[in-house]
């Protein structure tokens, strides 16, 4: 077969995201092999050697269920305990306390954006989501007013705060200056996550009706706890969440503590890596959700195997959407969207988000964006003769990483399936929540520019 080349490319990818929405939403085929059956024919009509196409899709689903899978898993066994503990609930009643009913909405936002700082999207999600979870039970809000504040600002810390790692990745590409970025992404992100969280919510929820059943809303909520039983303290919960918070973060500053190659050093990175701090984190939930809280052996092992199952068919989803990605780079047509971006005249603001937007919708992969994004525009940016600071350029270019995330993104599955929604339904949520974030976050950007 004659392989597929330039413009055709990218009609061809039209086509088989359109395909996919309508085998899910209208025929309601379930995800997973949809994702298998759309990947493997976009890859037969562009003319990917037939011997390369299923190992391509099977090592972009490796790629990205190498990491989430185990991210996933435990952080569903943490959120597990503490659920089976009353933790949740702890925290849910204290900060309903703290904040009042009415407010609740703009605490799991700013909650995110600080638990957000040192760890990965997935990692943020899985962690809070059962606060939210409770959050919505005991107040009667619905989950899109309590949990899209809270995924605002994970995303506006993924895309643009230091010290997360995928701005990080920015600041050193571009050879900003790291305070400066914070400060600047700060007076950017902050109004740019109310819009997308609090304020977007509040309003999509009037015409985004969620099902009352939500099967994993109920593994968090409706544990049977012992009545006679104290719930943990809200101090001793904070301290395990955060646990893996903070491993990342002394992670991340491993260079600051000491020497780089030496073996503290090795040691902090390594407990520092997400998979390795929310083992620990869940090794010490054991004490602190379980045997403190009366739990025997039984029980915990209990609890950790069955909250298990429910989580499969996200795993399985989440994997078949990274294999759609793999067809997407592998095939050419991730390059071809670079191409065309590259052909485009503009500044090296505009050209920064707007090569990050354009790899964000290809792979579906923000970190992907972001890193890709910096490579190709930092030289171009640095021949063009246009003064541009270079903190700007990181803010533009995460800006454009977050771009309306669907089928392809491991995280438009995860919040749909976690909500409880339709593909339509996640799309016009999640989906355009993202694209406020981006378009926001270049707008403010520019502003900054032209003031600075």
């Amino acid at each position: 077969m004659e392989t597929v080349q330039g413009g055709m490319l990218l009609i061809y990818t039209v086509i088989a995201i359109i395909a996919l929405v309508v085998m899910i939403a209208k025929f309601r085929i379930y995800p997973f092999l949809v994702l298998i059956i759309v990947s493997l024919g976009l890859g037969l009509a562009v003319g990917m050697p037939m011997d390369g196409i299923v190992k391509s899709y099977e090592k972009g689903t490796g790629n990205t269920l190498g990491h989430l899978a185990i991210v996933i898993a435990l952080g569903t066994m943490l959120g597990k305990m503490m659920a089976e503990s009353g933790g949740a609930e702890r925290i849910a009643i204290t900060l309903i306390e703290w904040f009042g009913e009415k407010y609740i909405h703009w605490a799991m936002m700013f909650i995110a954006l600080i638990v957000g700082l040192p760890v990965f999207f997935e990692v943020g999600f899985v962690l809070l989501i059962p606060i939210v979870f409770n959050i919505a039970k005991r107040t009667g809000k619905s989950l899109l007013v309590v949990g899209l504040p809270m995924v605002a600002g994970l995303s506006v810390v993924h895309g643009l705060i230091p010290p997360h790692p995928a701005a990080l990745l920015a600041v050193q590409a571009y050879h900003a200056d790291i305070g400066k970025t914070i400060m600047y992404s700060l007076l950017v992100g902050v109004p740019t996550a109310i819009v997308a969280g609090p304020l977007y919510a509040l309003w999509i929820n009037k015409y985004v009706k969620l099902p009352e059943n939500n099967p994993l809303a109920t593994q968090f909520v409706e544990v049977n706890h012992d009545r006679t039983r104290e719930l943990p303290s809200f101090g001793l919960t904070l301290f395990t969440i955060m646990l893996p918070v903070v491993l990342m973060l002394v992670g991340s500053w491993a260079d600051i503590f000491f020497a780089p190659k030496t073996f503290p050093n090795e040691l902090l990175r390594f407990i520092g890596s997400s998979d390795i701090a929310l083992l620990i984190a869940v090794l010490v939930s054991f004490i602190t959700f379980g045997s403190m809280q009366g739990f025997n052996r039984e029980q915990i092992e209990k609890f950790c195997g069955g909250c298990l199952a429910s989580i499969a068919g996200i795993l399985l989803i989440v994997g078949a959407g990274g294999g759609f990605g793999g067809i997407l780079r592998d095939s050419g047509i991730s390059h071809e969207i670079v191409s065309t971006a590259l052909k485009a005249n503009l500044s090296p603001l505009l050209l920064g988000w707007f090569v990050a937007a354009l790899i964000r919708l290809a792979t579906g992969s923000a970190t992907v964006a972001m890193a890709t994004a910096c490579s190709i525009v930092a030289p171009i940016a640095a021949a063009a003769g246009v003064v541009v600071r270079p903190e700007l350029l990181v803010l533009a270019t995460g800006s454009g990483s977050l771009i309306f995330s669907h089928v392809n993104d491991a995280g438009f599955w995860l919040i749909k399936e976690y909500f409880g929604m339709t593909v339509g339904q996640t799309l016009k949520t999640w989906s355009v929540l993202e694209t406020i974030i981006s378009v926001l976050g270049l707008s403010f950007t520019l502003l900054l520019s032209a003031i600075l």
